[in-house]
């Protein structure tokens, strides 16, 4: 039940929403082709696909293309376009229908190759690959369909057998090889078309009733983005609570709290406990994808009960051979170079190696700081005809001298001028060092062509040590700070397992994917936290450089907490109508223990054994092949708090509150552009102290948003991504009658980004890129007396493409907050933010040998 007390919410929201809707869906012009009854009369309704000498002189010599090399030099892009290029370079004439290269992107080649060769390296990863079906024919394939028999090409010319369009679009999802199974790219390179979606696997975003976006190594590459946070910088449901030359990433998602604390709630694969717990590195990221809103039935309880959405680090894993070589700097004085490898052994390449190892280090445009990471990564796999497995292993190093820290305003004070982005508080002498580790072994087994089974083991180690200050105070609006450091050592053991089996099966007219798993999460972590030795007095506007204050340091770690999250999902997605209706119905049975310990000392201060039951309702409707309409109705559990010392009923256990989320949307897809657009309401129920001194669940807090996404292609030359997200954040209940009605902390009315790219004309494969982000005032604190300002930032770049020595080379120029703007921004939910990223230069090189 979702109370809207003091303003009729939902109303003015969904009304919003309506418009629209009606809008988008105003939009779609595409009518949809009916399906054929079978896929052989679909293959014989389809045009050839052919690549034919352009004169009879050719021809004559068509055997000798075979053998001679050509310089091949096509960019990453569209398929189809690609296609017509390289036909143009290698002297053959291309004809084909449209349709059967509709929304496949290519990496591009570059090189001296033999046409074949040139071809094979156009279709890596588009989910198409060729074999031979005669002395001079080629056959395009996609292994994991069946093709029927090629016709025979003409004399001399090489033929490419047709891909059913059907084919196509179930494939969306499993369009690249077993060894991978990513999602195809959508049109522009930047987004993928699937994503995973918990329990249910990677599926196509058009049949999910979620609204999810990945994006791809491509996009993270071309925005030089280092962390999970600055790859995220174009969603517009996401903010980060943090900024850069801090030592964590924390996030807020449609509202709410996301991997705050040391909490590891970012998942690697779709399992948590095994990326590290701080700060993750993109160095080992094939995707980053975002499932927005509660998802307890699909993903479990994320470690720390965030119910903002899931964030997913999909890891790179070997596909087609590749040796690429990056070289990076950052101002002012910061650089280093990546070093990715992959490749693929067997008779039929059913073993793959990918590696990845990387170090940075120097200065940072912030004063003071310095900051120094390396990351090794290693994915093994084995891809037979029934049995898979993965293997992942992970080392990240992170350390870093004088981190920027978030900043607490005393009550009563008024917010400041936001200071210059470059200045620092934080002394040369406060450090960070952050070490993790990390393994997960994945298998599946088919034990037929409709059932498999799965397990996953993975874990990780997570060891902080550092000394400063969890956050320097403001105590008064000319910006002085009084800042108190203290010496924290942090060790952090995860460990977590599951299994399940996955199932396709037909009940008279209904198809059913059906999904079972069960699995456990362990989690144990020891700090030492000294006590404050001494404090010093700065100021935001003019930072002064303090007197050494010694830690007192200390190698043990008491233990402080453990929990074991255990639960049983189960989902069926069952469709009708060739997946044009598709319902899904699942349920979560969640456990939750936890033991409390008293810091320093590690004696048991408290436990916590309960349990919760979740729910998922979601509807797809398909009218037309390009338009979805989905809703759903999904919960998200955090464990529920423990009464405090200053309370009556002081140590009483809550139960665990349950977030619930209702969420109604649209989908369309225009061939090259697509777009969503959805309404959702998130309501949360909190715990606080009564009047009486009691503490309860009587506190209750409600998000309404309208959410706005745009990616693809308007112009083959001209890219876009990014959107709009309105967001209605109201405190709907409390047990302090002058709360009800107030603004969350740190949610804004406004989130607006939006990116693009341009493919200058004058020089071949120069590209222009720029992205605008503006977020609406935030309040920091409960009473909305202090409200950090609206603020927007510009960020532009340069990216050329060329070939040298006939190795393809990217140059990449980036400017973050290119006009150099002060602000404030991240603010966490317990009323802490950041002053915003100072201007900052980026500048790569990356080859591939």
């Amino acid at each position: 039940m979702m109370l809207m007390q003091g303003r009729d919410v939902g109303a003015r929201w969904l009304a919003r929403g309506a418009v629209i809707g009606v809008s988008v869906v105003a939009m779609n012009q595409a009518a949809a082709a009916q399906q054929p009854s079978s896929a052989r009369r679909l293959f014989q309704t389809l045009p050839r696909f052919d690549l034919v000498p352009g004169s009879t002189q050719m021809a004559e010599h068509s055997a000798d293309q075979t053998t001679l090399r050509v310089r091949v030099s096509i960019e990453a892009g569209p398929l189809e376009p690609a296609l017509a290029a390289l036909s143009e370079q290698v002297q053959l004439k291309l004809a084909y229908k449209t349709s059967l290269t509709e929304n496949l992107v290519t990496a591009g080649v570059a090189g001296d190759f033999l046409p074949l060769e040139a071809l094979a390296k156009l279709l890596e990863n588009t989910g198409l690959t060729y074999r031979s079906a005669g002395p001079s024919t080629i056959t395009l394939v996609n292994p994991r369909f069946v093709q029927l028999e090629a016709p025979t090409a003409p004399p001399g010319g090489v033929l490419l057998d047709e891909l059913s369009v059907e084919a196509q679009r179930a494939s969306a999802v499993d369009s690249m090889s077993a060894a991978t199974g990513l999602s195809a790219p959508y049109a522009g390179g930047q987004v993928a078309r699937g994503g995973r979606i918990g329990l249910l696997g990677n599926v196509d975003t058009a049949k999910t009733p979620f609204n999810v976006t990945s994006y791809t190594d491509r996009f993270i590459r071309d925005r030089q983005a280092g962390t999970v946070s600055e790859a995220l910088i174009l969603d517009p449901s996401v903010r980060a609570t943090q900024t850069t030359g801090a030592p964590f990433d924390s996030f807020s998602i449609r509202g709410f709290p996301i991997n705050e604390g040391t909490s590891g709630e970012i998942a690697f694969d779709g399992i948590y406990g095994v990326a590290p717990s701080l700060r993750v590195l993109t160095d080992y990221a094939e995707r980053i994808e975002v499932l927005k809103g509660p998802s307890a039935a699909l993903s479990g309880i994320a470690p720390n009960g965030g119910i903002g959405g899931v964030i997913n680090v999909v890891p790179k894993r070997a596909g087609e051979d590749l040796t690429r070589v990056t070289l990076d700097y950052g101002s002012i004085a910061r650089g280093g170079g990546q070093l990715d490898m992959a490749r693929r052994y067997g008779a039929n390449r059913e073993w793959g190696a990918r590696f990845v190892g990387s170090l940075r280090g120097g200065d940072t445009p912030i004063d003071r700081q310095s900051e120094t990471t390396g990351v090794a990564s290693l994915a093994l796999d084995y891809q037979g005809d029934r049995f898979r497995a993965w293997l992942y292993l992970l080392a990240q190093n992170d350390r870093f001298t004088a981190p920027l820290r978030p900043f607490l305003l005393r009550a009563g004070v008024p917010v400041p001028r936001a200071a210059d982005g470059r200045l620092n508080v934080s002394q040369p002498w406060e450090y960070s060092k952050v070490d993790d580790r990390g393994g997960l072994l994945r298998m599946e087994y088919d034990l037929s062509d409709q059932i498999t089974l799965f397990a996953d083991i993975g874990g990780s180690q997570t060891g902080v040590e550092r000394y400063f200050a969890s956050a320097p105070t403001i105590t008064n609006v000319f910006g002085d700070t009084t800042t108190a450091p203290q010496y924290y050592n942090l060790g952090v053991d995860r460990l977590t397992y599951d299994g399940g089996i996955r199932t396709k099966f037909e009940t008279g007219f209904i198809r059913h994917a059906f999904a079972v798993q069960a699995s456990v999460y362990t989690e144990e972590t020891g700090r030492d936290l000294s006590a404050v030795r001494g404090s010093y007095l700065s100021n935001i506007y003019n930072p002064v450089l303090a007197p050494y204050i010694a830690p007192v340091i200390s190698s043990s770690r008491p233990r402080l907490s453990d929990s074991t999250l255990t639960g049983v999902s189960v989902a069926d997605t069952m469709s009708v109508l060739d997946e044009r209706i598709l319902l899904t119905v699942g349920v979560r049975q969640q456990r939750i223990e936890a033991r409390n310990y008293v810091s320093n000392v590690g004696t048991l201060a408290s436990s916590y054994d309960q349990s919760a039951t979740s729910p998922l309702v979601g509807l797809v409707v398909r009218p037309w092949e390009n338009v979805s309409l989905y809703g759903n109705y999904i919960e998200g559990l955090s464990r529920g708090d423990i009464a405090p010392a200053t309370a009556t009923n002081f140590g009483e256990v809550l139960a665990p509150y349950v977030a619930q989320q209702i969420e109604a949307g649209i989908k369309v897809d225009f061939g090259r552009i697509g777009t969503s657009f959805s309404a959702f309401q998130i309501t949360r129920p909190i715990g606080e102290l009564s009047p009486d001194n009691r503490y309860a669940q009587t506190g209750e807090q409600t998000v309404s948003g309208l959410e706005f996404n745009v990616y693809g292609e308007i112009a083959p030359e001209m890219r876009v991504l990014g959107g709009l997200t309105l967001l209605d954040g109201v405190r709907t209940r409390s047990a302090l009658a002058a709360n009800v009605g107030n603004r969350p902390i740190g949610v804004p009315d406004v989130q607006l980004n939006l990116g693009a790219e341009w493919d200058l004309p004058w020089v071949s494969g120069l590209t222009l890129n720029g992205a605008v982000i503006y977020t609406g005032r935030q309040f920091v604190d409960t009473a909305n007396a202090q409200a950090l300002p609206d603020w927007a930032r510009l960020d532009l770049g340069l990216r050329y493409s060329t070939l040298l020595e006939g190795r393809r080379t990217t140059f990449r120029a980036n400017v973050l907050n290119v006009t150099g703007t002060d602000y404030w921004t991240g603010v966490a939910s317990f009323g802490t933010f950041f002053q915003g990223a100072p201007r900052t230069y980026l500048l790569s090189m990356s080859i591939d040998l």
